[in-house]
């Protein structure tokens, strides 16, 4: 092990942060969840840091931390979900907005080629308004009931959210896929 290890580490770190961060959110030991989520968080933010300051980027790298980072907000999503705070149907627009963008991207690499699939700014605003809906249902549930309407705000604009950043990968890679077919 070198010292451009620390960050895939600290990923691994982070998937293994999911268990007892759900184990909380059933629980509903939800000031520990929230530590526990706040841990994943700066965790994320130093593995990024060392990475890139250091030039410590790697392959295995670049796929640990965004699998990290899902894991650990599908699972709090999923456990939200199974305690009532959040809705199904909204659990079920996240995963098949991911679904779609995992299948669209394996049938790009292998029907079309290979391709290094660069996050949009609408998926990076979709992870931004998931991560603060689980983090305003864990504070509404331990803090401050009367957030109701932040909570139901917070619903529909992930809702809005999902649909655009899914559209937009369907459009933006449908049209590259087009065009990489036109062209051979």
């Amino acid at each position: 092990m070198t010292r451009k290890d620390i960050p895939n580490l600290i990923s691994v770190m982070r998937i293994l942060l999911v268990i007892p961060v759900v184990m909380a959110l059933l629980d509903e030991q939800f000031a520990l969840a929230l530590l526990l989520f706040a841990v994943a968080g700066v965790s994320d933010g130093l593995d990024g840091f060392l990475a890139k300051q250091f030039q410590w980027q790697s392959r295995l790298g670049s796929i640990l931390d965004p699998l990290a980072d899902k894991l650990l907000l599908m699972a709090s999503f999923t456990s939200l979900t199974i305690l009532g705070f959040i809705p199904w149907w909204l659990l079920l627009a996240v995963i098949a907005r991911d679904v779609i963008i995992v299948t669209g991207g394996l049938a790009y690499h292998y029907l079309i080629g290979r391709f290094e699939l660069m996050p949009l700014w609408s998926s990076k605003i979709n992870t931004f308004l998931q991560i603060a809906l689980v983090l305003l249902v864990i504070i509404q549930q331990q803090w401050f009931p009367g957030l109701e309407i932040l909570v139901t705000a917070g619903i529909w604009l992930v809702l809005a959210s999902v649909i655009n950043s899914g559209s937009e990968y369907i459009i933006v890679w449908g049209l590259k896929a087009w065009r990489q077919l036109k062209q051979s």
